[in-house]
């Protein structure tokens, strides 16, 4: 027998109670060269029909398959003689294996109580309630590639789509108390290929009630710009969402209510952030993305040049810092801010949004002494308050 091998009556009681009544879930981790894979099997409802649904995790690159009782017999197998250091968790109604085998190939086995659970098949299609399941958003998921011909959505855009309904999410809340009866302008800021361009409009008129929307979605690639004119078109709404090729610096409209980015690079952040107070928007949401502008700037030496001669360390800290600076000039310019985590970081390691409402008075002195401390301790002038200079000059004076 195989040093990682399972005993032959352990792989027989695993294949019968996957197989058998009760069955919840089984969950394999294995540990690769300091990585994790991961795969889980669990019964669903397809079409009224029992199914086994396959979900590989590898390194982060989910894939997902649903298979009838013969190929997950197969599948079932490979898990079983899976070679190496692993994780077994086997879930039933009536209690719970668990199997773990050492890099030495030691094979450890416990169980749970018996149990006495109520379950339920569960249906595949079963929906989540989303903000993109408060509408028919089946044709501008097909439209904008989240989900395939078929309706459902492709394994490799979930992330996609757990972030758009995040940000939806955030969207909700913030316009809570906003007219719904006057037009409502929103430049998406670095738009990119319009999954969230798309999916705002269509949640604005159809889910929350907004009478007239007018979306513009800028970027400065033609591919992405061309792409999301064609979406647009077949979606019918060319004439309310817009898209322009541009760079945003060199871009403008007169007004916009609500300024939106999502993971737009480095100072393309700040830009967006400048554009929604040169516009006059009331509402700015940004999600920032790479961060590498302040890095340049932070000096290798005093107490933190240990910290900072790590570069991993370093490029976490002017993230920080960045955002922190960001948040408090938006602040001194009379924005309500907040700094969230707006989704899962399962979903995007770039996680966190800058949500800026107006309708504070500008230029107090604690927001300003507060940024200025922060500032001058690390000695750095960051790209916003440069760009931003004619705003924020004349609230900086009686500090110089």
């Amino acid at each position: 027998m195989d040093k990682f091998e399972l005993d032959k009556s352990l792989a027989q009681e695993i294949r019968q109670r996957v197989f058998g009544e009760g069955f919840m879930k089984l969950v394999q981790s294995v540990r690769r060269g300091g990585k994790v894979f991961k795969i889980s099997i669990r019964p669903v409802e397809i079409s009224g029909e029992l199914k086994y649904q396959a979900e590989m995790n590898d390194a982060g690159r989910v894939q997902v398959k649903n298979f009838d009782a013969a190929r997950a017999a197969s599948g079932l197998e490979e898990i079983i003689t899976q070679k190496g250091a692993r994780d077994l968790h086997l879930i039933t109604a009536s209690g719970d294996l668990h199997v773990r085998v050492t890099r030495k190939g030691r094979v450890s086995l416990s169980r749970s109580a018996e149990m006495k659970r109520d379950i339920a098949l569960q249906p595949h299609d079963r929906v989540k309630k989303t903000p993109l399941t408060e509408f028919d958003a089946d044709a501008l998921l097909r439209a904008i590639g989240i989900a395939g011909s078929d309706g459902s959505v492709r394994a490799s855009m979930r992330g996609k789509c757990d972030q758009v309904n995040e940000f939806l999410k955030v969207v909700k809340t913030t316009l809570n108390e906003a007219n719904k009866d006057t037009p409502f302008t929103v430049v998406d800021c670095g738009c990119g290929k319009a999954y969230l361009t798309l999916s705002l409009y269509f949640y604005l008129t159809h889910a929350l009630g907004f009478k007239d929307v007018h979306v513009i979605g800028v970027d400065r690639r033609e591919d992405v710009i061309t792409s999301a004119k064609e979406a647009s078109k077949r979606l019918d709404v060319e004439d309310k969402v817009e898209f322009q090729m541009a760079d945003l610096a060199k871009y403008n409209i007169e007004k916009a209510d609500m300024v939106i980015s999502l993971h737009a690079c480095d100072t393309a952040t700040d830009e967006a952030l400048a554009k929604g107070v040169e516009w006059k928007a009331r509402y700015i949401l940004s999600a920032p993305c790479c961060q590498h502008e302040l890095q340049k700037s932070l000096a290798l030496k005093g107490e933190f040049s240990g910290l900072l001669r790590q570069s991993i360390l370093r490029e976490r800290l002017a993230d920080l810092l960045t955002d922190a600076y960001r948040s408090m000039i938006m602040r001194i310019l009379g924005f309500k801010t907040q700094v969230t985590e707006f989704v899962s970081s399962e979903a995007t390691a770039r996680n966190i949004m800058i949500k800026c409402e107006y309708g504070v008075k500008p230029g107090q002195p604690g927001p300003i002494s507060e940024y200025l401390d922060l500032r001058d301790y690390w000695k750095v002038v960051p790209w916003l308050e440069t760009r931003l200079q004619k705003y924020l000059g004349k609230y900086f004076e009686k500090y110089s």
